[in-house]
């Protein structure tokens, strides 16, 4: 782990600050069932978690066709729409580890701009990043691949060396460790823990922990 001190907090959104994932996850399996690819929920959490919508629409239409993945998409979203309308929370903790955190921060998400400012607004939580928020949209290729996390530093001013990302997903991870940053695994949700353990990543499981784990040692 590098000696750096940390200029930059990158949080990605569902999962971390929104407690969308669960969900997400519920959709998903009733969606697969009904259109031709039943999968468990550990399946969805391997295939889908973490990865941005274009890539998991790039599956759905390798093991379904265009037609049905249009389908599964237009549903998906109506369905997800819904659910955060009625249910969506924010993270436990989140809210108190914001307060406490003194470091400039951001969010950068596999989701697109218009799914985040819904979920952030609904949770209250979207003022304490307006200005500051990132989608794999305005990249080439999102998470495993670093360009978002990078593109996130880039806009910011601050090098990747001095990042540390908050994220709960092992794509979300791998694009840590790829773009050079520090990463910490929030274990706290859908994700295994044993996928998110590896190089310059410390694993965490209650929101509140983030600010002592971020201070400097």
């Amino acid at each position: 782990m590098t000696d750096l001190p940390i200029d930059l907090v990158i949080f990605d959104c569902d999962g971390v600050l929104v407690d969308s994932e669960h969900l997400a996850l519920r959709v998903c399996v009733e969606l697969g069932a009904e259109l031709g690819w039943p999968l468990t929920e550990g399946e969805i959490v391997d295939r889908f978690l973490g990865r941005s919508e274009r890539a998991v629409l790039a599956q759905i239409t390798e093991r379904l066709g265009e037609e049905t993945a249009a389908r599964w998409g237009e549903a998906y979203q109506r369905r997800l729409e819904a659910a955060i309308d009625t249910e969506l929370t924010e993270v436990d903790g989140i809210s108190e580890a914001l307060d406490a955190i003194t470091l400039p921060h951001c969010i950068a998400s596999s989701g697109s701009h218009t799914k985040m400012r819904r979920t952030l607004s609904r949770t209250g939580l979207y003022d304490r990043f307006a200005g500051r928020i990132f989608s794999a949209s305005e990249v080439a290729h999102g998470k495993p691949a670093p360009d978002l996390f990078l593109h996130a530093a880039d806009r910011m001013g601050v090098p990747p060396a001095r990042c540390a990302v908050i994220e709960d997903s092992q794509y979300g991870i791998q694009a840590a460790r790829a773009a050079g940053m520090r990463s910490f695994g929030y274990t706290g949700g859908l994700t295994p823990p044993e996928w998110l353990t590896g190089e310059n990543t410390v694993l965490f499981d209650d929101m509140r922990k983030l600010p002592t784990l971020l201070a400097p040692a």
